[in-house]
């Protein structure tokens, strides 16, 4: 059964350590308690939410009315192909990186470009997590949900039906779903995807294109990561933060900024990097929100940090004014990359 935490504090759950409390919490550490949990709130009328690692994620000071459901489920099973390929199936619950490192181990390739991204597995294709030019679509098979609509839990809903895209899916910003398990394919030899991100490619000294050892692959990735404080240590406040906090924007190639980096994203559209818009309308790295609570990292300003005491007003004061400062710099929007809960810019 799950467990119950009346008035619980939510901050300690998210990477941020921002956030009022709920009502009551429920850690479900099976899915069948995650779908029991989510149907009790549902049966009491309560508002819903669901949250796994909290690293996407901002909570409004505020906290939530109602019920939140942390999912907690785990479980990890590796399936042999006839084809040499491996189906990989990981409860929602499971920590990602752990996964990753487990697959690594394993002598696994395909995930390895994802190291050091915090959150839960179930959050992966909710965010289509992708980092160095691999992106879980490219692995997702299926996923087993809750779907709360029809009040049944759905099994192997195809990959093809989620509307994976650039950061984003049919999942995201909805309460109507909860994510029980994933299912990938990978390659099933030791070779790291194709190293196709070219700072990757460098740190390892090879071509884009070639495959390398998937530990290799993994190691450069995490140093790459710590570089830029993307990596969660509780001793250093740069990390103390959602990851980046806006996509980075896909714009006619046209209106991209000149000077400004651009990879092509099809049908004369590029993609331009967040940071070197934010960087180029004035803002630097360690740039303070209100009072100093919140700054942008002091490693990269893609990264919205709480330097210990910080508020969700005050971190969404200073997404607002960095948001504004390219919408008048460049006229272009950023959008935010976490789900903000009871909180907007």
């Amino acid at each position: 059964m799950p467990v119950s935490d009346t008035a619980a504090r939510l901050a300690p759950l998210t990477t941020l350590r921002i956030g009022g409390r709920a009502a009551t919490l429920v850690e479900a550490t099976s899915a069948d308690a995650v779908v029991d949990a989510v149907r009790a709130a549902d049966a009491a009328g309560e508002p819903l939410l669901l949250l796994g690692g909290g690293s996407n994620v901002v909570v409004a000071d505020e906290g939530w009315p109602g019920t939140v459901v942390h999912v907690a489920n785990t479980g990890r099973t590796v399936q042999r192909r006839a084809d040499g390929s491996v189906l990989l199936t990981v409860g929602a619950g499971e920590d990602w990186d752990d996964v990753v490192a487990a697959c690594v181990a394993d002598g696994l390739g395909g995930l390895e470009c994802l190291s050091g991204i915090p959150g839960r597995t179930g959050a992966t294709p909710v965010q289509n997590v992708g980092a160095y030019a691999v992106e879980v679509a490219e692995l997702l098979v299926d996923v087993d949900l809750y779907d709360r609509r029809a009040g049944v839990v759905r099994e192997h809903v195809p990959a093809a039906e989620l509307g994976l895209a650039y950061r984003t899916s049919v999942l995201k910003g909805r309460d109507d779903a909860a994510v029980l398990r994933v299912r990938f394919a990978l390659p099933g030899d030791g070779a790291s995807a194709p190293v196709r991100y070219p700072e990757l490619a460098r740190a390892l000294g090879v071509e884009p294109g070639a495959r390398v050892p998937t530990a290799a692959a993994r190691e450069a990735v995490l140093g790459l990561r710590r570089g830029k404080g993307m990596v969660l240590d509780a001793a250093d406040l740069d990390t103390w933060s959602a990851g980046s906090f806006f996509t980075n924007p896909v714009l006619a190639a046209d209106r991209a900024p000149a000077g400004a980096p651009r990879f092509p994203a099809g049908d004369g559209m590029v993609k331009v990097p967040a940071a070197w818009l934010i960087e180029h309308a004035g803002f630097r790295r360690g740039h303070p929100g209100p009072g100093g609570r919140v700054a942008l990292s002091d490693k990269h300003v893609l990264a919205l940090t709480n330097r210990g005491d910080g508020t969700a007003a005050d971190l969404v004061a200073l997404a607002r004014e960095v948001r504004d400062g390219v919408r008048n710099r460049y006229g272009i929007e950023l959008v935010p990359e976490p789900v903000l809960v009871g909180c907007t810019l």
